[in-house]
């Protein structure tokens, strides 16, 4: 079975994160969001894991509504 990859992109003044990941590992990237988010060393903030969370979750419903 061939592995699917996704990957989200956020620019954020001076600062671009880009995250790559396997399907079904969603819940590894959510997590990486927290931490990141958690960190107030980091440029990443809540509001930006919520509109990348979000991102995720419209990634997988498109994907959902093409598989039906």
């Amino acid at each position: 079975m061939r592995e699917v990859r996704h990957c989200l992109t956020l620019v954020k003044g001076p600062h671009r994160f880009v995250f790559q990941y396997v399907e079904g590992r969603e819940a590894d990237l959510l997590a990486t969001f927290v931490a990141l988010a958690d960190d107030d060393e980091n440029p990443f903030d809540w509001f930006d894991a919520a509109a990348l969370s979000f991102e995720m979750g419209r990634q997988l419903e498109r994907e959902l509504e093409q598989a039906v």
